[in-house]
C-alpha cells in the first residue's frame, strides 16, 4: 500500500506519517512547505507523481476566527484543493480519506450527531469545510472521517494539550462549563482510519472520535485528575468569551457508523490517560 499524505506538518499529518513510517509502509509525506495546496496544477503533479493507492488529506484551514474575515482563503484549502484531490485520486484510482469537524453542524441538538443528520454550519470555517465533505465525496472511492477537538501525536498544539500545560503549570484555567465536546485522540483516530481501508468498508461520511462526550470543564477535571493536581480551574460560559466565529455549543458525535462495522472507538477519559502517558 502506498499512501500520500498531505499537511504532514500538521497535527494528524505528522502523527499519520510517523505511524506508517515506522510500519515500513511505502510514504509520500508532504507538507504545506512542499506542496501548496491552493495550486490546483502542483496537487493534481503531486498526486500523479507519487500515484499513491491511498491519499490522506490531513491539511486544513483551521484558523475558526481568523476565516470570518478570509473565506476565500479557508475556502481554497477546506473545499476547492479537496475537490482537487478528488480529481486527482480519480485519475490514478486512489482511495480519498479526509477529514472534517463538527463545525458542521449547528450546535441546537440535544443527543450526540449522528452522519445523516442535517448539517448547519453557523460559521465560515465551518460552511468550507462542509463544502469540502461534498467536493471529497466526488471522487469515486472515498470516505470523510469527522473528527473534533483533536489532540495528541507529535504536535502539542491542541486545546487539550493547552489545559495540560497550563493545570502542570499551576495557573488558572478557563474552560468552558456549556460547551459540550467528543474529543478525537489522533492515534484512535488512525486505527479507525486504517481499519476502515482493510475493511475495505462502504464509503461515505464516518463520524471518528472517542466515544462519550463531556464539557471541557469536566475535561480538565479528569486532566487534573490524570495529572495528580488540584488545578485551578474557572468555569465560563462561551456567552462570556468574545469570539469572532460562533461555536455549535453542543457537539457530540455518535460513532454509531464505525461501531456498526465493528470498528469500536475507545472512550475519551482513557484515550486522556493514554495521552497523557505518552507525554510523561
Amino acid at each position: 500500500m502506498r499512501y500520500l499524505v498531505t499537511g504532514a506538518a500538521g497535527q494528524l499529518g505528522a502523527a499519520f506519517s510517523r505511524r506508517l513510517g515506522t510500519r515500513g509502509d511505502d510514504l509520500v509525506a508532504l507538507t504545506r512547505r512542499e506542496l501548496d495546496l491552493t495550486d490546483s496544477a502542483a496537487v493534481v503533479a503531486a498526486v500523479v507523481a507519487a500515484r499513491p493507492d491511498t491519499i490522506l488529506n490531513c491539511a486544513a484551514y483551521n484558523a475558526v476566527d481568523q476565516a470570518e474575515d478570509d473565506a476565500s482563503g479557508a475556502l481554497a484549502v477546506n473545499a476547492f484543493a479537496v475537490h482537487d484531490l478528488a480529481r486527482a485520486a480519480a485519475g490514478v484510482g486512489a482511495t480519498l480519506v479526509h477529514y472534517s469537524t463538527d463545525f458542521v453542524f449547528d450546535g441546537m441538538a440535544t443527543s450526540p450527531y449522528r452522519e445523516d443528520d442535517p448539517t448547519n454550519p453557523r460559521s465560515v470555517y465551518g460552511q468550507s469545510k462542509l463544502v469540502g465533505e461534498w467536493l471529497a465525496l466526488e471522487a469515486p472511492r472515498s470516505y470523510v472521517l469527522r473528527v473534533e477537538s483533536l489532540f495528541g501525536g507529535p504536535a502539542t498544539r491542541s486545546s487539550i494539550d493547552r489545559i495540560i500545560a497550563t493545570l502542570r503549570s499551576g495557573e488558572p484555567t478557563r474552560v468552558f462549563i456549556d460547551r459540550v465536546v467528543s474529543p478525537s485522540y489522533v492515534e484512535d483516530v488512525i486505527d479507525a482510519t486504517l481499519a476502515l481501508l482493510s475493511l475495505d468498508a462502504p464509503g461515505g461520511i464516518y463520524h471518528c472520535v472517542n466515544s462519550g462526550s463531556t464539557t471541557w470543564h469536566g475535561l480538565a477535571e479528569v486532566i487534573a485528575r490524570l495529572l495528580g493536581t488540584q488545578g485551578a480551574l474557572e468555569a465560563v460560559r462561551m456567552d462570556d468569551v468574545p469570539m469572532r466565529a460562533p461555536r455549535p455549543r453542543y457537539c457530540a458525535l455518535s460513532n454509531a457508523r464505525l461501531g456498526a462495522l465493528g470498528v469500536e472507538m475507545p472512550g475519551w477519559q482513557d484515550a486522556l490517560a493514554r495521552h497523557i502517558r505518552s507525554r510523561d
